[in-house]
């Protein structure tokens, strides 16, 4: 379907939507997998052309879904993501994980897991190359270790990442992440671009991070007096954001101030001013919502018509 050019950005050299698709909710059944198939398959013939994963989504079954929904289709014009770092049933390697690798007995950034779980979302994806790959809240780990040990672990963890990118197996890599870049003492977005360029080099392949941003968590955006924000911070340094949570799974979709209702027009629903506030945030590419159904998908598509607010009408909101 063609789409009026606005609804795109370019990302990294690429052409994206600025609406995504994501795949976090769900049971772990086959209804549910074949919702998901149609919605993929409904958001591609539609103009999207982001998919975002992760292969502890539904035990494995997002990247199936995914799987079974792309195959056929021509695959050159979209940006399918995924991450890892949570032990998933069935997922879980034998003999690559040693003592310490896991913390809370759930987490790990280990490069041997890393690589692994890789290949293990490529079968899933039925994808040679991913286009993103995103270590799953790192954050997790510094309630285990030391914020040395940490930047140690993310930096064996990056320098793998940048040998898979080598091998053809990621494009690029990221952090998708909740607290991380939210939260005072988490993630500092400036120490982690220190740690891949001493990995990779100038032209290391960190160019993606993955945030929650939506109407009632905009801390990314609204930083501290003096302090550039991780929006800023990210465009600065050329790397993408891509925003989950958009709808804050539907609660965002009710009650939502007249005030804010009159300067988001030209919209139908509640959803789609939700989708439409936060793709619309300066330093933002995407705005992922989770779509489980192709009705929800052409219900969120009706933002394609309507161009992103400018950055005077955006921040007409905060007044």
């Amino acid at each position: 379907m063609m789409l009026p050019t606005h609804f795109y950005r370019t990302a990294q050299g690429r052409r994206v939507s600025t609406l995504g698709l994501g795949t976090y909710l769900g049971g772990a059944d086959d209804e549910t997998d074949s919702r998901y198939t149609e919605a993929v398959r409904a958001a591609v013939a539609g103009g999207i052309n982001v998919i975002d994963t992760a292969i502890n989504y539904r035990h494995q079954r997002s990247e199936r879904s995914i799987g079974s929904a792309l195959r056929g289709l021509e695959r050159s014009g979209l940006l399918v993501c995924t991450k890892a770092g949570f032990l998933t049933p069935g997922a879980v390697p034998e003999g690559v994980l040693r003592d310490g690798d896991v913390v809370g007995r759930m987490h790990s950034m280990a490069p041997d897991f890393l690589a692994d779980q890789i290949d293990r979302s490529r079968a899933n994806l039925g994808m040679d190359t991913i286009d993103v790959f995103y270590l799953h809240n790192p954050e997790t780990q510094l309630g285990f270790v030391s914020r040395d040990e940490f930047h140690a672990r993310i930096g064996a963890a990056f320098a793998r990442l940048e040998q898979l990118v080598a091998a053809g197996k990621i494009g690029w890599y990221g952090t998708a992440t909740w607290d991380g870049y939210r939260k005072a003492g988490k993630l500092d977005l400036n120490t982690l671009l220190e740690i891949a360029n001493r990995e990779g080099g100038p032209e290391h392949h960190f160019r993606f991070i993955q945030i929650p941003f939506n109407l009632g968590m905009v801390e990314s955006f609204v930083s501290q007096p003096g302090r550039p924000g991780v929006l800023e911070i990210s465009a600065a340094a050329g790397v993408t954001a891509i925003a989950s949570a958009t709808l804050m799974q539907a609660s965002l979709t009710s009650d939502m101030p007249e005030g804010v209702i009159e300067r988001l027009p030209g919209l139908a629903t509640n959803a789609q001013r939700a989708i439409q506030f936060t793709r619309s945030t300066p330093g933002i590419a995407v705005a992922l919502v989770g779509m489980s159904g192709a009705a929800h998908v052409v219900e969120n598509l009706g933002i394609a018509q309507v161009p992103p607010l400018t950055r005077d009408e955006y921040m007409r909101l905060y007044q």
